[in-house]
């Protein structure tokens, strides 16, 4: 769009005062050293030896503001002077093998997970060292690494390699011991929905609610039975989710309380009033602008 202010820009700028400095300039640089001075906390993500040539490093810092806070994020640690791209962090720590189809090509996930992730572990720091300092009235340097992040982030699928030596797969949505779990159907309207079966009494109100009475058999009539035999079950299910529309589908399964989702595109996600709920709006150089909330937290 013809305008000086960004969907990205605006997707993580919420009512916030802007400053735009050249650090190369004497008179610019020292425009923020002064702010510094009375800052609680300062976040920071220059390249390698960056921050020490401009004095803008904790260290330096601290001189002029001794209770300062200083977060600190990286691409592969402080010791590093390799750039961090969120695709290829994605790549480098595994993401991107286990993300996808079966036949897929290694797939990113679309939005910046590791970048996300990374904030909220700094957040989580900054958090720590603002309690130390209200105790202690100390100054603190948090770090944080896009790596670091991204490998604490596998979780069980790092434990299945570390226990189990197996190397997890891109498996789609569907979950490798439960059946019909993450399998994705076509209504009739020519929308999706998934399914999160799991256990015999969903799977019977399931098939009671298709009228899939020709499914009911033995070789379906435990999870087990059904994890075995999931690419057939897949097959005959499809036929009858072609039978209904999604939304009169979901409203049947919402009122037996059948695990599904209607997959919903961007749109449709925020059209939902609790979606609405977490939207903030703000006028950025005379353009109407809008973001999610990045602190939905409640606390009472």
């Amino acid at each position: 769009r013809n305008s000086s202010v960004s969907a990205y820009f605006s997707s993580v700028n919420y009512n916030k005062k802007y400053l735009f400095c050249d650090f190369n300039d004497e008179s610019e640089l020292l425009k923020v050293k002064n702010l510094i001075k009375e800052a609680d906390i300062v976040i920071a993500n220059f390249k390698k030896g960056s921050a020490e040539k401009f004095g803008l490093d904790y260290n330096s810092l601290k001189e002029i503001n001794p209770h300062l806070i200083y977060g600190n994020i990286s691409g592969y640690g402080s010791k590093s002077s390799r750039a961090a791209y969120d695709v290829v962090l994605q790549a480098e720590t595994g993401f991107m093998s286990i993300n996808g189809e079966p036949n897929s090509k290694p797939l990113k996930m679309p939005v910046a997970l590791i970048d996300v992730l990374a904030a909220h572990q700094l957040k989580e720091g900054i958090l720590v060292a603002l309690l130390n300092k209200e105790k202690h009235n100390m100054g603190a340097l948090v770090e944080v690494s896009l790596y670091d992040t991204a490998v604490s982030s596998l979780k069980n699928q790092a434990t299945n390699w570390l226990m189990g030596n197996f190397i997890p797969q891109s498996i789609g949505s569907k979950h490798p011991n439960i059946a019909p779990y993450g399998e994705t159907f076509l209504t009739k309207d020519n929308q999706h929905i998934v399914l999160a079966i799991g256990s015999n009494n969903h799977f019977e109100k399931l098939l009671d609610i298709l009228g899939a009475k020709d499914i009911v058999s033995e070789k379906y009539k435990t999870n087990l039975l059904r994890v075995q035999n999931r690419d057939e079950l897949e097959k005959e299910l499809t036929n009858y989710f072609k039978l209904f529309n999604r939304e009169d589908l979901m409203r049947k399964f919402k009122e037996s309380n059948i695990p599904a989702g209607a997959i919903y595109n961007i749109k449709e996600v925020f059209e939902n009033q609790s979606a609405k709920e977490l939207l903030l709006e703000e006028v950025i150089d005379g353009v109407k602008t809008k973001r999610v909330k990045t602190a939905v937290f409640k606390i009472s």
